[in-house]
């Protein structure tokens, strides 16, 4: 009887150590597998540098707390307010909406290592990402319902964004105060997803909605990601301007 018991002792020993290194096999070739793509964001998280903007790192997930505030002149600012600027843009069609800009409290999680998504979201109304100033990007419609942005657009100020009724600046198309201060073709912000946004110049040449996907993206090479990344492009064409049919990736959570 003894016999038979270390006889079976040893024979599930030796079933638990190939189970133990069947698994370590199975976990290395996942992680060294050349067909899965590996990002990392964590090198423009510097970029992010706002008022009332704070960047927290837990595990996988950046959180980016944000007052939401634009750091540039806008005539949504309190006429009180030192960043307070009549209107001065282009659009002889400009008409100042009622909202004025105030302090929010948005948190936007997103993963630190983004990745496809096999079943892509569509983009909702309210915030969809984080540009570097900490003014969040906004989808390419118009509340209630989906609507073009066609009568919306003679309320964006002199730097292209504006309040919604609850006082939350936004950005629908080109933050010109950004890619007037660090290039057209510069780093913008992040979608929920966690990919980059860029402006609507690339290799010297303007990205136009055919040059991308049906998500308003692509991948390549950048000046922050040499090895290249998935990202998308803010251009100057109408629907969708920043975003297209969802989001390329796994969006974290959003909350106001």
């Amino acid at each position: 009887m003894k016999k038979y018991s270390n006889l079976k002792t040893v024979s599930i020993s030796l079933a638990l150590v190939f189970s133990m290194l069947s698994c370590s096999s199975s976990s290395e070739d996942e992680t060294t597998d050349p067909t899965v793509t590996q990002y990392d964001i964590t090198p423009i998280l510097s970029k992010f540098n706002g008022t009332g903007l704070t960047v927290s790192t837990s595990g996988n997930t950046v959180t980016f707390t944000t007052q939401n505030l634009p750091d540039h002149k806008s005539p949504y600012w309190p006429t009180n307010n030192a960043l307070y600027e009549a209107y001065n843009g282009t659009n002889a069609s400009f008409n100042l909406n009622p909202n004025r800009i105030s302090s929010q409290n948005i948190s936007i999680s997103v993963p630190l290592n983004p990745k496809e998504a096999s079943n892509k979201q569509a983009t909702a109304l309210g915030p969809i990402g984080i540009s570097v100033n900490g003014v969040v990007f906004y989808n390419q419609y118009a509340g209630p319902n989906n609507q073009a942005l066609t009568n919306e657009i003679n309320s964006f100020d002199q730097y292209l964004g504006h309040p919604q009724q609850f006082g939350q600046y936004h950005y629908h198309v080109e933050p010109t105060y950004l890619t007037g201060q660090f290039g057209d073709s510069a780093f913008l912000g992040l979608l929920a997803d966690g990919f980059p946004v860029y402006g609507p110049v690339e290799n010297g040449s303007t990205i136009t909605n055919s040059d991308l996907d049906d998500y308003h993206g692509h991948t390549g090479v950048t000046a922050d990601f040499p090895n290249g990344i998935y990202h998308y492009h803010i251009t100057p064409n109408e629907d969708p301007y920043i975003n297209g049919n969802g989001y390329f990736g796994t969006p974290g959570n959003i909350t106001l």
